[in-house]
């Protein structure tokens, strides 16, 4: 069953330049995903492509331009009341900064109870509370007066994720949890987040530019490219047989992965396209070193390739099998 879902996503922003005030980024061009109760889903790409906007979009901080977000089947712009306040406890979202995604004057103690006192719970109640989540995410409960400067990055994010769960949530979209952390703390926080998952029974969406990260906790994988899905499939799957040159390319750029069937791929040398200029046709073309006149000229769907497994590319079973 759907938890959560998107369908036809589109977000654009306005951004100035030197030739324009009024030009258009694309962020957001006609995403849909669905997240299961219980599941990993994660989205991968390289920075530009959307992913911390589809991110903000499917937790209800944006709104969408087009397309709809919608909860346990119902769309997010019909909730009210006490409906909307529920999908916006039930949704929780982690940070990919630490360091200012807590307010530096505020407690760490009340800054993990300001879900509690919002559901009316007494302050000693919310002091036993806060404790209790603060030793479940490995940070000692005497820490709770201290404020955020005083903490390492890794505290940091221990602390944005008993934030988060504060608030009993059913959903969980971690926004690159991990990047801006040491190399030695990242694999912790990566592992509290999937033992929170079992232990609080939680659906979650996780940002990475890391595909090794998600391929050890994720369910499914989509791959985004210039605000758009490319490939989706299980994460399994993607790895043992990728069909967009794309994914094939992020794939051979791991150094050191282990029976990977992508050796001697030519990997991305030149930059993003701007999104706020997309290039017509697939909009991967000028990098793909496949690409054909059909590629140049028009948009491939989305096609299904396997149980689960789709894929935008004119080429992608003569190139796949």
């Amino acid at each position: 069953m759907t938890i959560l879902a998107g369908t036809d996503l589109v977000k654009k922003f306005k951004v100035s330049s030197r030739n324009s005030s009024n030009t258009t980024l694309t962020a957001l061009d006609g995403v849909t995903l669905q997240i299961g109760i219980g599941e990993t889903l994660g989205i991968a790409g390289e920075s530009g492509c959307g992913k911390s906007t589809l991110a903000k979009v499917m937790a209800g901080l944006l709104p969408p331009d087009g397309g709809t977000v919608s909860y346990r089947n119902m769309p997010l712009s019909d909730l009210s009341g006490d409906n909307r306040a529920n999908f916006r406890r039930s949704t929780q979202m982690i940070f990919q900064d630490p360091f200012s995604s807590l307010n530096p004057r505020m407690r760490i103690g009340d800054s993990i109870s300001e879900p509690l006192k919002i559901a009316g719970m007494t302050a000693t109640r919310q002091r036993e509370e806060v404790a209790r989540i603060m030793n479940t995410v490995g940070l000692d409960a005497e820490l709770l007066n201290r404020f955020p400067d005083e903490f390492s990055g890794g505290q940091r994010q221990r602390i944005g994720i008993a934030r988060a769960l504060a608030a009993s949530p059913e959903i969980l979209i971690a926004d690159e949890p991990v990047s801006s952390l040491d190399i030695s703390i990242q694999a912790q926080i990566i592992n509290l987040l999937m033992q929170m998952k079992i232990d609080f029974n939680l659906s979650m969406m996780i940002i990475s530019h890391n595909l090794m990260v998600l391929r050890h906790v994720c369910d499914r994988i989509i791959i985004m490219y210039l605000g758009s899905v490319v490939e989706c499939a299980p994460a399994s799957a993607l790895f043992k047989r990728c069909r967009h040159p794309y994914t094939e390319a992020l794939i051979a750029a791991i150094p050191g992965i282990i029976d990977s069937p992508h050796d001697n791929i030519a990997l991305l040398n030149d930059d993003l396209p701007s999104p706020t200029n997309i290039p017509a046709g697939c909009r991967f073309n000028p990098r793909c070193r496949h690409a054909v006149d059909v590629c140049r000229l028009v948009s491939p769907l989305l096609t299904e390739y396997a149980d689960g497994h789709t894929a935008a590319c004119h080429l992608s079973k003569q190139l796949f099998g």
